[in-house]
């Protein structure tokens, strides 16, 4: 069973709408013996992932998940920039993989036919068959999330991390790597997602917090980094508040000065912290004494503000359950500020 409300905005209701499209994608995706039915070539172990905006932060996320999961070597690369490429890698042993919700991206677009222009084998992630990126690829993968009329991506967002997710499970699975704690794991995706809904609450709290910041900082480690620069743009589309995501180690490297101007820091952990995170984040604390604010896991021996956790041992799930917490996070910031979510001022979906 669903939570469902009557929603004052359609990001809202997008929102919402996310554990009922990430069940219905397990339902049509794995089959009774957790055979993922993708259609995908077999000899492959090379990946290179091209997308814009927040699919490339999908991107990111698998591209970390594929050498976490299946020990297979990947990149993510934004669209524009694999344009200005003059080397493009190309091997028999290299798949493409393309991210775009409408399936008409141009900068997206663009890159899948200069791939193509070296002979390598291209998939699809989108959320439109038949759109310019569908025909144009080799392998397609319909991402189900249905029409999104917001601005800010949310639920084609988590079905395109799904639809990445499940890929990496089936290359590992080529590989003879058990992948069934993985699936069990995934068939309480949707429930897990409902228990988040349960933290808006403190959410909300943290929300009122950081929309009294022009500055906020949100720093991570590893595959968390991928969910920090979604919570950055994010909250940047919808309140246009000035907010910056980095790695914590390169942040300690010249970019923790601008702490010396009035900031937030906000830190996300989708697993324990290491000894360094906790090294760096008390040296923050003692040298500038910004505010802190943990998604995630928390550690005793660092001081916050605030910290919104759910426990889960699973490091997809959870990433899955700290998207949709900042997802959540950039709502409420939006509305205390009183800005229009669904048609962020001159914002639009960037396509052909």
């Amino acid at each position: 069973m669903f939570f469902r409300q009557n929603k004052k905005t359609s990001m809202e209701h997008e929102i919402f709408e996310q554990p009922e499209i990430l069940a219905h994608i397990i339902e049509n995706s794995i089959n009774d013996d957790n055979y993922i039915l993708f259609d995908v070539p077999a000899d492959v172990d090379k990946f290179i992932l091209v997308a814009s905006g927040s699919s490339y932060h999908s991107a990111r996320f698998a591209a970390d998940l594929f050498g976490n999961v299946a020990q297979l070597e990947a990149r993510a690369i934004y669209s524009s920039e694999f344009l200005l490429k003059s080397a493009v890698p190309h091997a028999d042993n290299i798949l493409y993989i393309f991210i775009t919700q409408s399936g008409e991206t141009s900068d997206t677009n663009k890159a899948l036919k200069k791939a193509k222009e070296f002979g390598v084998r291209t998939l699809c992630i989108t959320n439109k068959k038949d759109s310019t990126i569908w025909q144009a690829s080799d392998f397609k993968v319909d991402c189900h999330a249905g029409e999104e009329k917001s601005i800010a991506a949310t639920k084609s967002l988590t079905a395109q991390m799904l639809c990445l997710a499940l890929i990496v499970l089936k290359y590992a699975n080529l590989k003879g790597i058990d992948i069934s704690n993985y699936i069990n794991d995934l068939h309480n995706l949707a429930s897990t997602m409902q228990e988040v809904f349960e933290l808006r609450p403190q959410i909300k709290t943290l929300a009122k917090f950081l929309a009294k910041y022009k500055n906020i900082i949100i720093t991570a480690d590893g595959i968390s980094y991928a969910l920090a620069k979604e919570a950055c743009l994010k909250i940047k589309e919808t309140s246009y508040l000035n907010v910056s995501a980095s790695i914590l180690g390169e942040f300690m490297h010249g970019h923790v000065a601008i702490l010396n101007n009035k900031s937030a820091l906000v830190y996300i952990s989708v697993n324990d912290m290491s000894y360094t995170a906790i090294k760096n984040l008390n040296k923050i604390k003692d040298d500038y004494n910004p505010p802190i604010s943990i998604i995630g896991n928390s550690n005793e021996k660092v001081k916050t503000n605030y910290n919104i956790n759910i426990d889960i041992e699973s490091e997809v799930i959870k990433s899955f359950a700290i998207i949709l917490i900042c997802q959540l996070l950039a709502l409420e910031i939006a509305a205390r500020l009183k800005r229009n979510v669904d048609k962020p001022k001159g914002l639009h979906k960037v396509v052909v």
